[in-house]
């Protein structure tokens, strides 16, 4: 579990190709402090496990599915990319919680000054759009946001300069394409939900005359 907090930009050094996808091979320095083989980080929002590591480098295998529905299958060498470490029990809870299972990616319609801060509207699948909501929030290659204006099939976040200065986000222009994953805790209601609804559709079949017909009554 993740926070959304990027802790800071790696460097991919390069990726290696499998026969089940590709390895990549970070630069990073501060997320790598206390990380050991088989931790997760969090790269451009896609949770990934390390399978090597030196003091300045990790590597991480990416499958073919994690390609093909996320960014990450577009990195190239000396790109940068969003980091942070999974959240300790102990730690300070900035963001929102994120898995690092990503719901679609998106594009960057536009980005328009906005006073200090730059407001990014971004298209979004509707496996994203049904479970955004205004003022909710929402990850952007990994970076905890909050929805400041919604459209059916699009939403806005105002990225203030410090996370603009400090994630791939100064990076990115308009029709680029970035990973997206909404909040959780719209999955678990959607779930309950779809339960209560089969319930209540169970109740609405027993009747007095189902039971009578059927040798109950």
């Amino acid at each position: 579990m993740f926070t959304g907090i990027v802790e800071e930009l790696g460097r991919v050094e390069k990726i290696v190709k499998k026969d089940k996808g590709v390895q990549l091979h970070i630069k990073a320095k501060r997320v790598l402090e206390d990380t050991k083989l088989g931790d997760s980080i969090c790269t451009n929002g896609v949770c990934l496990t390390v399978v090597d590591l030196s003091g300045s480098h990790f590597a991480a295998d990416v499958m073919h599915e994690t390609l093909r529905i996320s960014t990450l299958g577009t990195l190239r060498t000396n790109e940068s990319v969003n980091l942070e470490r999974a959240m300790l029990a102990g730690g300070r809870f900035g963001g929102h919680i994120v898995s690092g299972h990503i719901d679609g990616v998106g594009t960057i319609k536009s980005i328009e000054d906005n006073g200090i801060s730059k407001l990014f509207t971004v298209s979004m699948p509707e496996s994203v759009a049904k479970y955004t909501v205004m003022k909710g929030s929402i990850t952007i290659d990994g970076i905890s946001l909050t929805v400041s204006g919604l459209e059916r099939d699009e939403f806005q976040v105002s990225i203030i300069p410090h996370t603009l200065s400090n994630t791939v986000l100064s990076l990115k222009s308009p029709g680029d394409k970035v990973n997206l994953e909404a909040d959780i805790i719209g999955k678990y209601v959607e779930r309950l939900m779809g339960f209560k609804s089969d319930e209540a559709q169970k109740k609405s079949n027993l009747t007095a005359n189902f039971l009578a017909e059927n040798g109950f009554l």
